[in-house]
């Protein structure tokens, strides 16, 4: 039994997250987390939000409440949609947890006593108008390497370049506005990442299994320009893991916090010790210290290829830095973008449909399946409602949910509710046991390599075989000449509704759930062979007919909702 330790990029506190932020990380992690466990594989499948720094302390003012009150209650929120879009993490932490706090500080104390965190008087950007220092990802301007017109100040989304809000052309503040902006002498303490670049760049030499974006940013970022550099660890604010040292005050940084990109992934590591003291595990050290078992544990991280360089860099600067034996990721699974109806997805801006919206129009499976059919893996993807009614119409009731529901409603009228004696297979049946054995090891082969776009179309052709079959066996014909050899059809075809159910489960949950309940049949293991498989429904099993497992929608539904999400959310 192989050990999966699998994370997503945690969601920032600040409002409900829309579809293409579902599928850049956390819906992707769930697919990966579900079918391991399907395979009978041990899985600890962690996310948690991230809730210091400006976004969170505006979030907070805008809805008039204090920020520590704000994020309690958005953590609920989160939680609550991750729950409907069936997200099955093994814990749901939040970065402001005195476990992120303690050992953000003990990271620190660990890089300082390394020489890795060095002192530096800086000019932060002030703004008279918001009357404080602005934190890098609330000025925004035009990139100076490529012209986008809608930079931050920490990092360019269009051509990903690592900025300084310096660099920006026509800054401005996101919060009022204001181009009232001058730069003040303020103190930071620094990673000192050029220190480890020969070292960093070894360990990620070592990942040649990485996808080609992860490997393509991490490198650029590496070697372009001048190179990596040192970044500021600490900010001006109220809200945050306090700089310490020990149980004193940071000498000279007394009334900072540490950077939210410095404290945030370290949650991935106090989000285990959550899920310990919360009692739903025994030992998180066994996960990530290699010293305590963790050496056997295989590693992957779930993000958005915006988040790539803080992976890729200072947090594995942070990690080896440390010089202490923590579990370092084995594999980064990368996204591009998921683009709205021509233009992009945004919370920022409100744009595009909201994981909370989603779910109040159409069940949690209609979303899984068309979001992951269509993830961002090699180029953006772009959602429009046509392709969206298309597909699922196409895929999951033409396909799936006519299948299952021609098959056990034919069994029904003619053999009852009971799966009919089975006869030898004949050559349409050995056909179809070759073909789908072909296309079930393609399946697992492509779930293996976290190759979702072509593992759904395998899963879908899977879907076809059955009804390819289906449609030249053609049981109500044969029925009529020779009821022996329809009764095999039929209880073949009623084993390939129970098989379906299981394989589509990391896809579909709650329909595969639907199907296990309908065939009444408990025995939801991975299949061992396709034989094995397709024979566990035995002669005089019960079942019972399913509701429809998929309504499609109609044209009046998908114009609707069209108009509906046109314009932006408030």
């Amino acid at each position: 039994m192989a050990r999966h330790l699998i994370t997503s990029a945690i969601p920032y506190i600040n409002g409900i997250k829309h579809l293409g932020n579902l599928v850049g990380s956390q819906l992707p992690a769930d697919l990966f987390a579900r079918y391991q466990r399907a395979r009978g594989n041990e899985v600890l499948f962690l996310c948690a939000t991230d809730e210091h720094g400006t976004p969170a302390e505006l979030a907070a003012a805008k809805a008039g409440k204090p920020v520590a009150e704000y994020c309690a209650e958005m953590w609920e929120v989160q939680a609550r949609i991750a729950e409907g879009f069936r997200l099955s993490f093994d814990h749901f932490g939040r970065s402001s947890s005195d476990q992120n706090r303690k050992l953000t500080q003990h990271f620190a104390a660990r890089l300082d006593d390394a020489g890795l965190i060095r002192e530096v008087s800086e000019k932060q950007m002030y703004s008279h108008a918001d009357g404080r220092f602005l934190p890098d990802r609330y000025i925004e301007g035009t990139c100076p390497n490529c012209g986008f017109e809608s930079a931050r100040g920490d990092q360019c989304d269009n051509c990903t370049k690592q900025l300084d809000p310096v660099d920006l052309i026509n800054p401005h503040s996101t919060i009022s506005g204001s181009t009232d902006l001058e730069m003040r002498e303020t103190k930071h303490l620094y990673l000192a990442q050029s220190k480890m670049k020969d070292q960093l760049e070894e360990w990620i030499d070592t990942r040649d299994s990485w996808p080609v974006l992860t490997t393509s940013i991490a490198k650029k970022w590496l070697n372009d320009g001048d190179g990596l550099q040192d970044r500021g660890i600490t900010r001006d604010l109220d809200w945050g893991v306090p700089v310490m040292k020990g149980d004193a005050p940071w000498p000279g940084m007394e009334g900072k916090v540490f950077y939210v990109w410095f404290d945030a992934p370290i949650e991935y590591i106090a989000c285990a010790q959550e899920w310990v003291d919360a009692g739903k595990g025994d030992d998180w050290q066994r996960w990530w210290r290699t010293d305590k078992g963790a050496e056997d544990v295989r590693y992957t991280q779930f993000m958005g290829k915006d988040n790539v360089p803080f992976h890729t860099l200072s947090f594995p600067v942070t990690i080896l830095g440390s010089g202490e034996p923590w579990k370092l990721v084995d594999y980064i699974k990368s996204f591009n973008y998921l683009n709205y109806d021509g233009g992009q997805f945004s919370t920022s801006r409100g744009r595009g449909v909201f994981m909370d919206q989603a779910l109040e129009i159409l069940p949690a499976d209609y979303w899984r399946w068309w979001l992951l059919s269509h993830a961002p893996e090699s180029s953006d993807s772009e959602f429009t409602w046509e392709g969206f009614q298309q597909d699922v119409n196409k895929d999951l009731s033409d396909v799936l949910g006519n299948f299952i529901s021609r098959v056990t409603k034919f069994c029904r009228s003619k053999f009852g509710e009971t799966v009919p004696d089975r006869g030898a297979p004949g050559p349409l049946e050995q056909k179809l046991f070759k073909d789908m054995d072909a296309k079930l090891t393609e399946y697992e082969a492509h779930m293996d390599a976290i190759d979702i776009r072509k593992a759904a179309a395998a899963l879908r052709a899977l879907w076809v075989m059955g009804n390819e079959y289906l449609q030249e066996a053609a049981p109500w014909s044969t029925i009529k000449e020779n009821p022996e050899q329809a009764a095999t059809q039929v209880a073949l075809a009623l084993n390939l509704v129970q098989f379906y159910g299981i394989i589509s489960a990391p896809f579909i949950p709650d329909a595969a759930a639907t199907i296990a309940a309908a065939m009444r049949h408990e025995d939801t293991r991975w299949p061992q062979s396709l034989d094995e498989a397709l024979g566990r429904l035995e002669p005089g099993h019960a079942f019972t007919v399913p509701d429809n497992l998929f309504t499609k929608i109609t044209d009046d539904q998908r114009a609707d909702w069209q108009a509906r999400f046109a314009g932006t959310r408030s």
